[in-house]
């Protein structure tokens, strides 16, 4: 039984979680310029980069967290 609380807790946390992502895919993220311009806005913002990834569809990912909330921008 205390396995199952677990897994649902587990469960809610993730839900709540990716309930506060925020993606945004209208950028080029292959041009270094819009890169450095991405990562210094959002360091002025209080956005803390934790991930930089190329997905199964070959585009470029980064990812930001803020407190609770995620924001993740692929290249178009």
């Amino acid at each position: 039984m205390k396995k199952i609380l677990i897994a649902s807790a587990m469960i809610l946390l993730s839900i709540s979680v990716n309930a506060e992502d925020i993606i945004n895919t209208d950028l080029n993220l292959y041009n270094p310029d819009v890169r450095k311009c991405l990562l210094e806005a959002s360091k002025e913002s209080g956005w803390e980069l934790k991930s930089v990834y190329t997905n199964d569809k070959d585009q470029l990912v980064m990812v930001f967290d803020k407190g609770d909330t995620t924001k993740i921008y692929k290249s178009k």
